[in-house]
């Protein structure tokens, strides 16, 4: 009897587990369990099909289960593992479909279980019209509601609420956000924060930060928000509070949690029990800023993930070398990158850190179009090394921020980034690019 790999979850993590393992190690039967109708999807679209950017659900699936199963991958839906015991190397399976219960074996058991929604603890959650927006369940709920809709409100102003918020205002829904902080991306420091409410209020949405949500008020269908500050109309509502890693089922077997509440893994994605490895949003990862265990849950992190436990499990090598923090996202017409740690996270940390802002453009001052583009850099003193940083801008100028992650994964200072040769044109950058511009006013 051959080997056996069985994969607890079928979205980014779980999926790139699957497909590495079967690739590099044709003889291994793998074996791919997801509890929804839906597989191998890219979550992060999900905002762009709201909107009507994307025009369907399906354009963001990337291999359907047939497509699986001709590459020798088993892939069941509606199939939700309830039950592990690591001692004998078997799992309980509970067909949704069927309505029945059957056992299977592992060699190998990949948990990528992902993250579940944070659903405040307030009355009147669980009327008609009040959303969260994870899966693709999720996403087609929300699309079969938008029609009748008028008014949102979203609970929230990290990457998801504020992404929400433009796909709303897009399918001309009146908009109010709704966030407990004094800024919209509250984890980061406060000129990005104000530079994307301005952005949101010229864009017709309504901005409340500094506010506490109390009650959903409605007669089974939610037709309001009381707040701290007032009651906010709406006819529907989206719950942009934050996510948790969906630890429920490693718990239960016996899988060692990290300081962070997610799996704790080593670098070859393995728990604490033979045999058994995580991936994706359920698991840990190590930060190479913070030197310690980080929970990033973010697809470009879980596919990779996944990758390095598919190899590790085919017989190969493999590690993941962890992460620094990098993000991005876009909010109408603002991009907005991060990496590393803001000057409030390092300050927390007790990093002795500063930060310089400046703003400058995109392309050189006399090339038509250019536009205004924002940096701010966090580093340590006096030592210089770099801590994080942001670029805020109008297109893909924002992606140097991925000069700045570069740096942070190899240890980078400020003299290091100064020395960097990048590139130059008029359409693309000043003579002084804006990271130099920023590293400069910090020396």
């Amino acid at each position: 009897m051959g080997k056996r790999m069985v994969v607890v979850g079928g979205v980014a993590g779980g999926t790139s587990a699957a497909a590495k393992a079967k690739r590099e190690n044709p003889e291994l039967e793998v074996v791919v369990y997801e509890k929804g109708a839906w597989v191998s999807y890219g979550a992060c679209g999900l905002p762009y099909v709201l909107s009507g950017e994307i025009p369907r659900l399906e354009r963001l699936v990337a291999r359907t289960p047939e497509e699986f199963r001709k590459q020798g991958v088993e892939v069941h839906t509606q199939h939700e593992v309830v039950d592990v015991d690591p001692e004998s190397h078997t799992l309980t399976v509970f067909d949704h479909r069927e309505g029945r219960t059957f056992q299977d074996r592992y060699d190998y058991l990949v948990l990528a279980t992902g993250a579940r929604p944070l659903i405040p603890s307030l009355p009147g959650t669980e009327q008609e019209g009040v959303f969260t927006l994870r899966s693709m369940e999720d996403g087609e709920k929300l699309l079969q509601a938008l029609p009748r809709a008028k008014r949102a409100a979203i609970l929230g102003a990290g990457y998801i609420g504020l992404e929400v918020a433009e796909a709303f205002r897009k399918r001309g829904l009146e908009v109010t956000l709704l966030e407990a902080k004094d800024r919209p991306l509250p984890h980061w420091d406060e000129e990005v924060g104000h530079l994307l409410e301005q952005e949101l209020e010229r864009h017709g949405v309504e901005v409340w930060t500094g506010v506490r949500v109390e009650a959903f008020r409605g007669q089974g269908r939610v037709e309001a928000v009381e707040t701290s500050e007032g009651v906010v109309e709406a006819d529907l509502v989206l719950l942009a509070t934050g996510i948790r890693p969906n630890t429920a089922l490693a718990q239960a077997m016996g899988v060692a949690l990290g300081p962070t509440g997610a799996i704790a893994t080593d670098p070859r994605m393995r728990t604490n029990l033979e045999g058994v490895y995580a991936a994706g949003d359920v698991a840990e990862s190590f930060h190479r800023v913070l030197k310690r265990p980080y929970w990033l849950p973010l697809g470009d992190v879980a596919n990779k993930h996944g990758r390095t436990a598919g190899t590790v499990i085919a017989g190969k090598e493999a590690h993941f070398p962890g992460v620094v923090g990098t993000a991005i996202f876009k909010a109408f017409s603002l991009a907005v990158a991060t990496t590393g740690l803001s000057l409030e996270a390092a300050l927390k940390e007790g990093f002795p850190a500063r930060k310089v802002f400046i703003q400058s453009r995109d392309g050189a001052h006399y090339y038509p179009g250019s536009e205004p583009l924002w940096v701010e850099l966090v580093y340590e003193e006096p030592s210089g090394r770099l801590l994080g940083g942001a670029v805020v801008a109008k297109g893909h100028g924002a992606l140097r921020v991925d000069a700045l992650a570069a740096l942070l994964h190899q240890g980078g200072s400020l003299e290091d980034l100064l020395a960097l040769d990048l590139a130059y044109a008029p359409p693309f950058s000043p003579v002084w690019d804006p990271l130099l511009i920023a590293a400069q006013q910090a020396k």
